[in-house]
């Protein structure tokens, strides 16, 4: 039988194919909705940490979109001043952060979140984030790093899949029945370690354990030597509004060191958080 929680994912969750980008586009039918605003905004998420410069070719092929398309929209956004290149490479220029300032700046969340996750790390003397779901992945709304335990570089933007991080699982246990439902039949689980939980079955019985302990911790599932614990920030309201979560080393910190000293600083940071959201 096969070891699904250890990486391999069963026959069915392995034919299931996720679309393109470009094909999410096409397939939506609302008249007022502007393809080709979605494609440019495509363009500009197919760079990264990695990929910080591409081409045409390279872009559509992250993309799904037609390489006529993906060269008039960064001629587009090179005449706006947003994109950079230099023979066929392609690159981001600053400018683009303006685009997410508006939220950073005027989020009760983003506002609030910085001076607890300071002191956070203070205390621990290690990194802490602040993440909210945005689609089916974490997107990292604040930070506050001591030093750098991933091979990938975390900052304010980032993003990363919500099944094998500690603060998507954390913010996938929150949600409705439905969503979640919704959420196993478009999502592509695959294994970043030969630790990820990759089956379905797994994640629901691992979420069920987050709902009802309050948190979760995360056994480099994401990244080999990377442990990780996460609790949910509540609003005024009761609802789950974003996840906090700890990252170490995992030879230097056992989960045992993480549910006796992280995790009631985490907790203490969290609460003293809610009571400034909405």
């Amino acid at each position: 039988m096969p070891n699904t929680a250890a990486g391999h994912a069963p026959a069915d969750a392995a034919a299931k194919k996720p679309l393109t980008i470009a094909e999410e586009i096409d397939a939506l039918t609302d008249p007022s909705f502007m393809t080709s605003l979605a494609r440019g905004l495509a363009v500009i998420r197919a760079f990264s940490d990695q990929r910080r410069s591409l081409t045409i070719a390279q872009i559509s092929h992250r993309t799904g979109i037609p390489r006529a398309a993906v060269r008039r929209c960064l001629h587009t956004l090179k005449q706006l001043g947003y994109v950079d290149s230099e023979a066929n490479n392609f690159s981001l220029k600053p400018k683009i952060l303006t685009l997410g300032y508006s939220y950073l700046s005027s989020t009760p969340l983003t506002l609030a979140a910085q001076p607890y996750l300071n002191s956070i790390s203070r205390t621990l003397n290690e990194s802490c984030s602040l993440a909210v779901l945005d689609e089916d992945e974490v997107l990292y709304v604040a930070r506050s790093a001591t030093s750098r335990i991933m091979s990938v570089a975390l900052n304010t933007g980032s993003r990363l899949p919500a099944y094998c991080t500690s603060l998507g699982r954390v913010l996938l246990a929150c949600q409705p029945e439905e969503d979640l439902d919704a959420y196993f039949k478009r999502v592509e689980l695959k294994a970043w370690t030969d630790k990820t939980v990759v089956s379905e079955k797994g994640l629901r019985e691992i979420l069920g354990s987050a709902r009802k302990n309050g948190y979760v911790i995360l056994e480099q599932e994401l990244e080999i030597g990377l442990r990780s614990i996460a609790v949910p920030v509540r609003g005024a309201s009761g609802n789950v509004i974003a996840a906090l979560n700890v990252g170490t080393q995992a030879a230097r910190v056992s989960q045992q060191k993480m549910k006796d000293d992280i995790l009631p600083v985490l907790l203490k940071g969290a609460q003293e958080l809610s009571v400034l959201l909405p």
